[in-house]
């Protein structure tokens, strides 16, 4: 079938899809989102179990983008869409260490001893940096010291990923932690000592901040996937998107350079083929090579293959009591337990419990789909969340009434020594197509945050309008680092061509 003689097709209904959708909309160009899954939000959805709301993982609501931040208070706007107070520690030594670090939480943590070997590590790790600057490992240990590197950052690094430290790309630490040091650290508690006294910041302290300091972040009342449903209701109400659920995409049609069509199977099995004029896929970018029909060349389907992702499932524990603890999320550094981080969700939003005097727990387990963990039983999780929770003392078994188990795969693109290059042939490759973007983590095998997700799709949407930009630019040039000094991004957005109207969100619903 073809949707309309303009259709953009677009595959995958997370942050990215949707807001090519919702940008496309605006501007009066129709599209159709497949999602394969029942639900939407990808990564960033929101699970309802019994009425009680978890994340796949925590979802701050923070970016450096004016564009990306004005879609978020289009779409949701005054008591749905909460400023929260960030509160997240490390897990250490039977130890509680405040993140980002706080001098007065190591220094009574670790002791002045510790301390001092940290200074100490960090001093000689700066007279001495290791060259070549080729690993995690190495990145981290230049900015941090030994001693650090290892307290902080090796044993939960290795948990996420599944592979050691020295195997890890030195591309990951940059994307992820850019501009981040023992030195930024410091000087950043002492700028909020600083404004704490009084002293008034400038106009650019919000870009000069590195996200991961980032101590209050924007959320959903009801979860992020509050935000996707919502944009996906706006996109229809215009009469221009159509959002589909259960809609996998198991061909990609091309010929001479330009994609013609996509073959769609619902949850019964049944099969259509949908034409488009554009398309714009989110689809992880090994399983779209596997789909293309025809088959994509073998030096690209040798590199697709070569891209790996780490998978993660989720441990979700309603708790008999109130409170718990007061952090958003815990990081857990211990080598003793398979258990990586544990969220709170009470603590993002009171309104993701149903019973206020209960908790919900998310356990945060990182694996690779159809290993031991991965295919462990629901139950048997649901036990070893229980026993990891009561040996970090936070919470007794036997105060754990209820529990379930989601599963996530490609949750994270490996940044592992085999990932640049297959990037560059498949980068070559679908460049030269006409009619066909990637946008997205999964689409781009890039970590990026919702934010730079939704930067891809905004993008790409301009340039299905007519404009042009490098998609692979996003959170690798000035404008979309973690770290954006206020001229680099003034500089950035003059360079920028004009940006179509925007339609606010009411405006949208009122035309339904």
């Amino acid at each position: 079938m073809r949707e309309h003689e303009s259709t953009v097709v677009i595959i995958g209904g997370g942050p990215a899809g949707l807001t090519a959708a919702y940008e496309l909309c605006k501007a009066g160009r129709h599209s159709v989102v497949l999602e394969r899954d029942a639900s939407l939000g990808g990564l960033a959805r929101t699970v309802n179990y019994k009425g009680f709301r978890f994340d796949i993982g925590g979802h701050r609501f923070f970016t450096k983008s004016r564009a990306v931040e004005e879609t978020w208070r289009e779409v949701l706007s005054g008591g749905e869409f909460l400023r929260r107070k960030r509160l997240s520690r490390i897990y250490y030594n039977k130890r509680f260490f405040h993140y980002p670090l706080r001098a007065s939480s190591m220094l009574s943590s670790l002791g002045w001893w510790d301390a001092a070997a940290v200074l100490a590590s960090y001093l000689r790790a700066r007279l001495r940096p290791r060259r070549p600057e080729e690993t995690f490992e190495q990145w981290v240990t230049n900015r941090f010291g030994r001693r650090l590197y290892e307290i902080f950052f090796k044993t939960y690094t290795e948990k996420v990923w599944g592979i050691p430290c020295d195997e890890i790309t030195a591309d990951w630490a940059a994307q992820r932690i850019k501009g981040l040091s023992l030195a930024v650290v410091l000087k950043d508690v002492l700028l909020r000592r600083h404004r704490a006294n009084g002293a008034k910041g400038g106009g650019g302290d919000r870009d000069a901040i590195v996200r991961t300091l980032v101590d209050e972040f924007d959320y959903p009342r009801l979860g992020p996937g509050q935000m996707w449903e919502r944009m996906a209701e706006l996109c229809e109400a215009t009469g221009l998107g159509r959002v589909r659920t259960g809609a996998s995409v198991e061909r990609v049609r091309w010929r001479g350079g330009r994609v013609e069509s996509v073959e769609v199977a619902d949850a019964g099995g049944r099969r259509e083929t949908i034409e488009g004029e554009e398309f714009i896929s989110s689809m992880p970018a090994r399983e779209l090579v596997a789909k293309l029909e025809p088959a994509a060349p073998p030096e690209v389907a040798e590199a697709a293959a070569r891209l790996r992702y780490r998978d993660f499932l989720t441990v979700v524990l309603v708790v008999d009591r109130p409170d718990v603890f007061p952090d958003n999320w815990i990081y857990i550094h211990d080598p003793a337990v398979k258990l990586g981080r544990v969220q709170n969700f009470k603590n993002w939003s009171a309104d993701m419990v149903p019973d206020a005097s209960k908790s919900c727990l998310g356990l945060e387990y990182f694996c690779f789909e159809g290993d031991g963990l991965w295919q462990t039983a629901d139950a048997e999780l649901i036990e070893l969340g229980k026993r990891e929770l009561g040996r970090l003392g936070l919470v007794r078994a036997e105060e754990v009434e209820d529990g379930t188990v989601f599963r996530m795969p490609k949750a994270y693109p490996v940044y592992d020594s085999e990932h640049k290059g297959a990037l560059a042939v498949l980068r070559r490759f679908f460049d030269s197509f006409e009619n066909l973007q990637l946008v997205g983590r999964n689409g781009l095998h890039r970590y990026n945050n919702q934010d730079h997700s939704m930067m891809t799709a905004m993008l790409a949407a301009r340039n299905v309008l007519g404009e042009s930009h490098d998609l692979w630019a996003v959170n690798a040039d000035p404008e979309y680092h973690e770290e954006c000094a206020p001229a680099d991004a003034a500089a950035a957005r003059a360079t920028q061509r004009h940006v179509p109207e925007r339609v606010s969100a009411r405006a949208v619903e009122n035309e339904a």
